[in-house]
């Protein structure tokens, strides 16, 4: 039975099938913006989440921005701890997994005033109400590191919005969970056209079609929960965090979710690694036990990152080329915020 909840989400699927179809056909219309929090290293979730499908996006031709959102560490933080080593991090990950800086802009949120300007008019076109009922900032809240809520937490839905439109992005890879920020921003750009005349795009979600990624505790994978196994471990690393994984006392291997999650979540992973069906790989394993599916495992992601691995060790060499790829993507998300923002000046009427 598909309830009221599940509808929108059903839409955003079948949407998204249709967006595939366009992409494969005409792949130059489309501009995609995505991006990562500097908070701590990347990991196999962002992997087979949203970086592998980055890379394949800018091999079809789309034109792709990849954010660094730096001021958006501080929506649930106090402070931004560490920030240059982790914005080097992931220069390092998305050089290393194959993002093109000739194809696709790295840029960060700190270095594009512009984009950042725009949140002050999108502002104007959201209710207190509306920010309030948005049940991904419901959430993040819940689950905040700050004693009290910041109103930047509270506005980042906006911020996204500012984000995505600063460049015109017709085009937003997510998760099922990220769709009511999406909806904001699909909100401003409507209201902002409505009220001012036509500037904005209205963005397309693309939903992802790679199951949840669980960390090593049987939960979400997450940077904050040290339950995951990052880009840049090495292989002894990967041997201990994945032999150290939760799974239970149940000598036969299967892949069922909804009632093992510690081992479905190793054995998702050795199948996304192997290019295989989750319960193929569940059913070769058997009998073999825990320590069999974890040794299967920890080979498939080795083999799997050992070359993404020589990769980001080569860049690490040349820290001052790596950072002249965001110093160029700067640059011309520069250039498109401040056209942005003038054609925002002029559409609102504003004195120049």
């Amino acid at each position: 039975m598909t309830t009221t909840t599940d509808l929108p989400v059903s839409l955003a699927r079948s949407r998204s099938a249709e967006l595939e179809r366009q992409l494969s056909q005409d792949p130059g219309r489309f501009r995609v913006l995505t991006g990562d929090r500097p908070t701590g290293a990347l990991h196999l979730g962002h992997y087979f989440g949203t970086l592998h499908n980055r890379v394949r996006l800018q091999d079809l031709g789309v034109d792709v921005f990849v954010l660094i959102a730096d001021y958006q560490v501080l929506t649930d933080r106090d402070v931004a701890e560490r920030l240059t080593e982790y914005v080097e991090g992931l220069l390092l990950d998305y050089l290393a997994i194959g993002i093109d800086p000739a194809r696709t802009t790295v840029f960060n949120h700190s270095a594009v005033p512009a984009l950042n300007q725009l949140l002050l008019p999108f502002l104007s076109l959201v209710s207190v109400a509306e920010l309030g009922r948005n049940p991904t900032v419901k959430d993040e809240i819940a689950h905040s590191r700050q004693s009290a809520v910041s109103g930047l937490m509270y506005t980042y839905p906006v911020h996204q919005a500012a984000d995505i439109l600063f460049c015109k992005g017709n085009l937003v890879p997510v998760g099922q969970d990220q769709l009511p920020h999406l909806e904001v921003t699909r909100t401003v750009a409507r209201r902002f056209n409505e009220r001012y005349g036509t500037v904005f795009p209205e963005p397309d979600a693309l939903l992802s079609a790679t199951p949840l990624l669980l960390g090593t505790d049987g939960t979400k994978m997450s940077k904050s929960r040290n339950n995951s196994v990052a880009l840049g471990a090495s292989e002894d690393e990967t041997a201990r965090l994945i032999k150290g994984a939760t799974t239970d006392a149940d000598r036969r291997i299967t892949y069922d979710p909804g009632t093992r999650p510690g081992v479905s979540g190793l054995v998702l992973l050795a199948a996304l690694c192997l290019g295989r069906d989750p319960h193929d790989v569940a059913a070769g394993i058997g009998d073999g036990g825990a320590a069999v599916l974890k040794r299967t495992v920890t080979d498939a992601v080795n083999a799997t990152m050992a070359p993404i691995r020589a990769r980001r060790a080569a860049y690490a060499q040349d820290m001052g080329y790596v950072r002249d790829v965001l110093r160029t993507g700067n640059e011309r998300a520069n250039a498109l915020a401040e056209e942005t923002l003038d054609e925002v000046r002029q559409a609102m009427g504003m004195f120049r």
